[in-house]
This record gives C-alpha cells, structure tokens and sequence, in this order.
C-alpha cells in the first residue's frame, strides 16, 4: 500500500471521528455534514452518505469526484448540500477538511449587523471577522435557503475567500481547516464564541482580541490540536 493510500485510510477513520466528535459536542445534531480532501488524488473527496453525524461508520464514507459526484454510490443517498465542500476544496487548496453545521449560537451573527469577532483566546481564527454568505445574491428571493448547486457552492466559497469560518444567513456556517483536526477545533470554538459573544453583548462594550493576539494564540492552538483531540476523541467513540 502507498504512503498516499495509508494516509487516505486514516483520513477515513478520522471522518468517522470527526462525525461523532461534533455530535457529540452539540455542534452538529441530525444535520449537517463533515468532508476531508484525498491524499491519493487531491481533486477528490471524502463524505458519508446521507445520515446522521453520529451514526456515521466507516462503510458510510464514499469518495467524491471535484464535480461532487460520487465515484460509487451502492444505492446509498447523498447529502444535497455536498457542493459546499467540493467547491470549497477547489477554490482552497490549503483547505483539506470542511464542516457544514447549524450551530444554533452562530446563527444570529448570520443576520444581524454584528460581526463574529473574536472575544477568547480559542478562537483567534475568527480575526478579524466572518464573512457572511447572502444565498439571495446567488439565487434570487425564491431560493431553498440550501446550497444544493454548483454555481451556488462557488459563490459560497467566494464569499469564504481566505478565511477559516464563513456564516451563511439564516442557515449556518462552514468551516475549513488545512487538517480535518483543524476544522473540528475551529468549528467547536466559533460555537462557542458565538455563545460567549452574545452574553457579553448584554453587558454592554466588548474587548475584542485585537489582530496580533488573534494571529499569535491561533498559531499556538494548531500547535497544540492533538490535545483537545484526544480528549473528544475518547469521550466521544469511549474509553
């Protein structure tokens, strides 16, 4: 077996992973979905078929080509909205692994003029601000609210650009990472700093973190992602 070919099989079981891990940290519930890019073939990835994050199982994973079709279907159903990943790993190859979630504190910040911004130092990533993602601009006022074409997953990953969280109005947010460990950290923790921000929010002005602290405890996070891993890990397939 190639490097490449060992490298994708553990891709795959850290899928299954992740799936459970962020089912079980309430950050995915019956919807929403996690993907990881091919080691083998880089145009390619991973996803399961349509079902719940966390009763997702290795035999659920297919491979998917860059058009998001998938190369052996067995009769199993598909996520609708794959587009957001396939497009997004096109348009970012320091991207490796993307999560769609409707992580209900992030929701807000999708339609209201108050940016996500960064207030505790587990979500330097989201320095400066989230973009958000107006579906009505791709699609018109009679849309589905889901991203279930092509065109309409560009214009989501155009609208993510360089960034690591893009909030989706009314819907829920993306998250990228260059790890699939990466993108379960960051989608765990702009839930989390959505919560935290909408309670400082009552309590009048915020200090944010500003550019440079945002930049330096990010750096020191990725470097330190095994840690809290393990720990999801375990709590979320058992000791």
């Amino acid at each position: 077996m190639s490097e490449e070919a060992k490298e994708d099989a553990q891709r795959i079981e850290d899928l299954v992973i992740a799936n459970r891990i962020l089912a079980q940290q309430g950050v995915l519930d019956g919807f929403g979905h996690v993907s990881v890019r091919s080691a083998q073939n880089p145009r390619h990835y991973f996803m399961s078929q349509s079902r719940a994050p966390e009763l997702v199982s290795a035999e659920d994973i297919m491979e998917y080509d860059e058009d998001s079709q998938p190369l052996d279907l067995q009769g199993r159903r598909q996520y609708g909205e794959r587009y957001i990943h396939g497009e997004i790993l096109r348009a970012r190859p320091d991207v490796n692994a993307v999560i769609h979630s409707h992580s209900l504190s992030v929701i807000p910040f999708g339609i209201s003029r108050i940016a996500l911004r960064p207030i505790c130092h587990m979500a330097g990533f989201l320095s400066p601000s989230s973009p958000v993602f107006e579906i009505r601009e791709a699609e018109g006022e009679n849309n589905s609210m889901l991203v279930l074409k092509k065109a309409t997953g560009a214009a989501l990953a155009t609208k993510l650009g360089g960034s690591p969280v893009v909030l989706m109005r009314g819907h829920g947010n993306a998250v990228v990472g260059s790890t699939l460990q990466i993108a379960v950290f960051r989608a765990i923790y702009t839930e989390v700093n959505a919560r935290l921000q909408s309670q400082a929010l009552t309590m009048g002005e915020i200090v944010y973190l500003n550019e440079f602290e945002a930049a330096n405890v990010d750096a020191i996070n990725q470097r330190a992602i095994m840690r809290p891993w393990e720990l999801w890990k375990r709590k979320a397939m058992g000791a």
